[in-house]
């Protein structure tokens, strides 16, 4: 309810500043009390589940913080998957309700006929065919602190190899958690949050929204990133917090030198940025332009790791923190068996004593994860002799193209339902802009002849049936694709003959 103890000490203090619409302290916990009587109406009770596919909006604070006071387990669906995807999302997480923006009606619309008959559905900002308009929903409830709170929870989906999305139940750390996070960020009354990422996405929804909205402070949301407009939102709103990602670093610091100049930029105080590598000249060039104000974290939807601030950074170029307390982590082998300083190994995370995750729906998989205490996000990495932690390379196939994760088994599922693949291995490439790129190495099938052509087939084939951020940029055909003595296309010796390379492509379709 700390939404509801602001809006009583200061009501008409911003809560959510967006380009579709602004809500006070008061405005904010008046409709989230609101929405979870109308849910309560419609069948809803502790414990059951919400889906929310939204853009950044005022209504996604809303739904939030109802979720929170309610007692329900909010899952929030990535907005460019296509309905099917999204569906599957809403039949696992067992939504009660769906709440879903209009701008992605055909999505919503298809996406409710994969989940349980009796969800609840309500359409935000326009109508959605067999969905009821939020806004009449909660005009008919009453806005006052509901008498019964029930702290609720959130529950995002992420993939593993198989490319299956599966739900993360973190517990109950998740207070404890943002507690401590907010005592490392020193918000202070008065301060203005730059929401620079979609929220349907761990960090931006715990960095964000959950932390600030906690803390007191003006989340001001971006529906789209974009570098100048970051530089003046930051001065119009005095921003003093942001949560960024690598590739926005890089956009920011290639502005032409009289635009970064244009802006007042005093009033930001921390920069927290994680969710791939950043390369050490663009972080560099952040601290020279910004100050010392980057926090950087290493961390996913499982669990975290470590932290660092940029003057020890500075001392420690490339480093992702030391942990804190020491066995927070260790890098070992396979069996978690830990390996000397210097020698690069598979990176621990040990998970806290209460409160663990589990994946939704598969102890197997939960069971799999862990060695004893600890458990892997399957990132490669090394302590030096001072103990600060570096990481070397990633998941074996994992590709994070703009701080978001790409699972290629995913990929090579589509590609190998056509005729004319006969085999694929879909890999991440350098791209100096996103960090890695999609890239689809393609075996022909007998007879089919490749040709720039058929590479643009095959683009368009898989942004037919999956989100088109995780769709190969290029495609390339070879002969035969490597191989281990098992009959397993050896990705990492492909990945490692691009990289020697290094000759990043932005051409879609395009064949080598």
């Amino acid at each position: 309810m700390a939404v509801a103890t602001y809006a009583a000490d200061d009501p008409d203090r911003a809560a959510i500043v967006s380009e579709f619409g602004n809500r006070t302290y008061a405005e904010l916990n008046d409709r989230s009390n609101r929405l979870v009587r109308a849910l309560r109406r419609r069948g809803l009770v502790a414990g059951d589940a919400v889906g929310l596919l939204a853009r950044n909006r005022p209504e996604f604070a809303e739904v939030y913080a109802a979720c929170l006071r309610a007692g329900w387990r909010l899952t929030p669906v990535n907005f460019h998957l296509t309905g099917p995807e999204a569906g599957y999302i809403l039949d696992d997480c067992d939504a009660k309700a769906f709440v879903a923006d209009a701008g992605f009606a055909e999505a919503a619309g298809d996406a409710v006929t994969h989940a349980p008959a009796d969800t609840a559905r309500l359409a935000i900002g326009g109508d959605i065919g067999g969905f009821e308009p939020y806004d009449g929903a909660l005009a008919a409830e009453d806005g006052d602190d509901i008498d019964d709170p029930t702290l609720g929870s959130t529950m995002l989906y992420t993939s593993g190899t198989t490319g299956r999305p599966k739900g993360v139940v973190r517990g109950d750390r998740g207070t404890a958690v943002s507690s401590a996070i907010t005592t490392m960020l020193g918000y202070r009354p008065g301060d203005v949050h730059l929401c620079a990422g979609p929220l349907y996405h761990a960090a931006p929804l715990a960095y964000s929204l959950a932390i600030p909205l906690a803390a007191g402070a003006t989340v001001v949301v971006m529906d789209r990133w974009d570098a100048e407009e970051t530089l003046r939102l930051v001065e119009r709103h005095r921003v003093t917090h942001t949560h960024m990602v690598p590739t926005m670093f890089h956009r920011l610091v290639q502005l032409p030198d009289e635009v970064r100049d244009r802006y007042d930029l005093s009033s930001m105080r921390s920069i927290v940025h994680g969710a791939a590598p950043c390369p050490v000249a663009v972080k560099q060039r952040m601290i020279e332009w910004w100050g010392p104000v980057l926090w950087e974290y290493y961390a996913a939807t499982e669990g975290s790791a470590t932290r660092v601030d940029s003057n020890t950074w500075l001392t420690k170029p490339g480093t992702v923190g030391k942990p804190n307390p020491l066995d927070q982590v260790l890098v070992g082998d396979e069996d978690g068996q830990p390996v000397p300083a210097g020698q690069v190994g598979l990176v621990w995370l040990k998970a806290p004593s209460t409160g663990r995750f589990n994946y939704f729906k598969d102890d197997g998989k939960t069971a799999s994860t862990y060695r004893g205490d600890y458990f892997t996000l399957g990132d490669m990495g090394y302590f030096d002799e001072d103990g600060f932690l570096f990481l070397t390379d990633r998941t074996a196939n994992l590709i994070i193209s703009g701080g978001v994760n790409i699972y290629p088994a995913e990929v090579d599922a589509v590609l190998l339902e056509h005729p004319a693949v006969g085999d694929v291995a879909t890999i991440g490439v350098p791209n100096a802009e996103w960090g890695e790129e999609v890239k689809a190495v393609v075996e022909p099938t007998p007879g089919v002849e490749p040709t720039p052509a058929l590479a643009d087939e095959l683009v368009a084939f898989c942004r037919d049936r999956l989100a088109h951020y995780k769709c190969p940029r290029s495609v390339d055909f070879v002969d035969s694709l490597p191989r281990q003595d098992n009959g397993k296309i050896y990705k990492r010796l492909l990945r490692d003959r691009y990289r020697e390379q290094a000759v990043p492509t932005t051409t879609r379709g395009s064949t080598r």
